[in-house]
């Protein structure tokens, strides 16, 4: 599909058919990156999106233990110990 690119107050733009937006999955607010000469739109996906359900199903699977030894057998006396501020 081709475009144009037009003016749009001091700045230039495309207007992206309705079509390609609903294909896209795109809406509000986009990633817009220069990649290969060429320009890339992405869905803006928020930080740490999707990590409350992937930590839910660690927990289900009982995959959510500390794997540190020495943590897990002992409380450290590290903080008290060797920290200084």
């Amino acid at each position: 599909m081709k475009a144009r690119i037009i003016q749009i107050g001091n700045s230039q733009g495309v207007r992206i058919p309705k079509v390609l937006l609903e294909q896209s999955g795109l809406n509000d607010e986009v990633e817009l990156k220069v990649q290969n000469q060429e320009i890339v739109i992405r869905s803006l996906k928020k930080t740490r999106q999707g990590w409350a359900d992937a930590f839910k199903k660690m927990s289900k699977a009982g995959d959510d233990e500390l794997l540190d030894e020495e943590t897990l057998s002992s409380q450290s006396n590290w903080d008290e110990n060797e920290w200084s501020w």
